[in-house]
């Protein structure tokens, strides 16, 4: 009886241990996912995603641009920034935008 007691605290402090390293490991997981910095680099690759960081730190304001490559973090205020980011959403719009009928009634 005295065994079954002690291997159940046993399985209980395990189970507490393995929550707590899964918990911590997400939340380190959540903070490398953000930018902690912006390259001055120009993003020359095609883009395929557009997104704003907002600041909340350790995570920085930025444009993420995502392309085939991978994301980029970059600093919203260059002027090549947000041209980027309007020639995105320009084509974006120009591309869902639904077809027109030629057929008239």
């Amino acid at each position: 009886m005295e065994t079954r007691r002690i291997l159940m605290k046993s399985l209980a402090v395990a189970v507490v241990i393995a929550s707590v390293i899964w918990t911590t490991s997400a939340a380190q997981d959540k903070e490398k996912s953000c930018c902690t910095e912006v390259s001055a680099a120009v993003v020359t690759d095609p883009i395929i995603g557009v997104r704003l960081q907002p600041k909340s730190l350790p995570c920085v304001l930025a444009v993420i641009f995502e392309t085939a490559q991978g994301e980029f973090c970059s600093d919203p205020k260059p002027r090549w920034v947000k041209e980027k980011v309007k020639q995105f959403f320009n084509l974006k719009k120009k591309n869902t935008t639904p077809p027109t009928s030629s057929i008239s009634a």
